[in-house]
């Protein structure tokens, strides 16, 4: 089991990072919000998960401890696997994925790609005794998140991910504009939101 890896961000993708630990670069596979936090060039922690299959090595990578843990119980579920459990915690965060299953809110499971009605419910069956309930008693602490930090988090993530600055900054103007003034969702689906911007 691979706890974490330390090291220079040497770079970021899409989907993942490679970190340089001590001249071994490795790969870690990575949610938008995680990637958001990586800085190329710069020193990261990263928690992670190895996941061994019988052809491959996969390693991904999360904001902090409680993301992994999420990640890794998840897959306890049938049918869940990695990719889609790393879904779900792109689109939802940790605590949101507690809030929906504790309250069997099959809406919110089937906003994930690849998660239909009958897997929402199997998910919530599942795990509704292993997640628990939300930390800190509400529905998601890390969102909102205040208007001028959302724009600095998704404006450094699109840079990473190789975006110029002047694209990136093009990009979270016509988020913002999406919002009307409302308050901002999570990081990792603002910064969805501005690769589909992007992408068109």
């Amino acid at each position: 089991m691979i706890a974490f890896v330390s090291g220079r961000v040497a770079a970021a993708g899409p989907d993942g990072a490679v970190i340089d630990v001590h001249g071994v670069g490795m790969a870690v596979q990575c949610t938008p919000a995680t990637l958001a936090g990586l800085r190329v060039g710069e020193e990261a922690r990263v928690p992670t998960s190895l996941v061994v299959r019988e052809d491959s090595l996969t390693l991904f990578g999360f904001a902090d401890d409680d993301e992994r843990q999420v990640f890794e119980l998840l897959q306890t579920a049938s049918g869940v696997g990695p990719r889609l459990a790393l879904a779900m915690l792109a689109v939802h965060t940790p605590n949101a994925l507690r809030a929906a299953v504790a309250a069997e809110d099959l809406n919110a499971l089937t906003k994930v790609p690849g998660i239909g009605k009958k897997g929402a419910q199997r998910i919530v069956l599942e795990l509704k005794d292993r997640l628990g309930g939300p930390a800190g008693g509400g529905a998601d602490v890390r969102a909102p998140v205040k208007a001028e930090a959302w724009r600095d988090q998704v404006q450094m993530g699109l840079i990473n991910l190789g975006w110029t600055a002047r694209d990136a900054d093009a990009a979270v103007d016509a988020v913002a504009a999406d919002l009307d003034g409302g308050d901002p969702p999570p990081v990792a689906a603002l910064l969805k939101s501005a690769l589909k911007k992007l992408s068109k």
